[in-house]
């Protein structure tokens, strides 16, 4: 059964995805509200996990623009995502560097921003970096598609 990130990578890497499994999967998890015109931005330096979750979230019905680079973020003035995934350890950037500068920021300061990692006990320097929310890799699509709902509802 493909119930994380992980395992939707591994099937999707031995060619053992089956898209009836996937469509009976995402009965099970659609969020109770109108994804349309919601759009989320993920930016994570491993392009494994950018297009796991992009799949997921647009088959959820969500508008995914996606990055693997850091520097993509700070630069965005147009098309403002709704949310932002981003991780914390990218190559060449610091996620939590990026996040207190969009925070910071007029135009960006009211973006959710959910922070992933592999590393699980940094959760408390993501928040303090003004992360409204944190994610620890190999996460739940579950716990990962709640999450989004929640913070796109109030946008």
């Amino acid at each position: 059964m493909i119930s994380t990130v992980n395992d939707l990578l591994d099937s999707l890497q031995s060619g053992k995805f089956i898209t009836a499994n996937f469509r009976g999967f995402n009965q099970a998890l659609t969020p109770k509200m109108d994804t349309k015109n919601k759009k989320i931005m993920i930016a994570d330096d491993d392009p494994g996990i950018v297009d796991a979750v992009e799949m997921l979230l647009e088959f959820e019905g969500y508008e995914v623009t996606s990055t693997v680079d850091g520097t993509t973020v700070l630069d965005m003035k147009d098309e403002l995502p709704d949310l932002l995934l981003l991780d914390i350890w990218m190559s060449g950037e610091d996620g939590r560097d990026i996040c207190r500068k969009l925070k910071q920021d007029e135009l960006t300061k009211d973006i959710p921003v959910i922070m992933i990692s592999a590393s699980r006990d940094i959760r408390d320097s993501a928040m303090m970096a003004g992360a409204d929310d944190f994610l620890a890799k190999p996460f739940d699509m579950d716990d990962l598609l709640k999450k989004v709902a929640y913070f796109v509802q109030k946008t």
